[in-house]
């Protein structure tokens, strides 16, 4: 379900906005605000997963494992 959002932007992200809509790749500002969110969102996600491993090498060391 979509929930309506009245946004106020900066003159520069505006025109931004904008050109992602003239280049064709959106149809609509809220096309480009939903695909800048699902971005974020992963951004977050890959922060969080980074941060993650990087405890568990600081707690466990490196593990190597060998093919041979």
């Amino acid at each position: 379900m979509a929930t309506r959002a009245s946004l106020s932007l900066t003159e520069p992200n505006e025109r931004w906005i904008q050109a992602q809509i003239d280049s064709k790749e959106f149809t609509s500002r809220s096309e480009v605000i939903n695909d800048l969110i699902r971005k974020a969102r992963e951004v977050e996600d890959i922060r969080a997963r980074l941060i993650a491993a990087e405890m568990s090498v600081a707690e466990k060391g490196w593990v190597t494992t060998s093919q041979e």
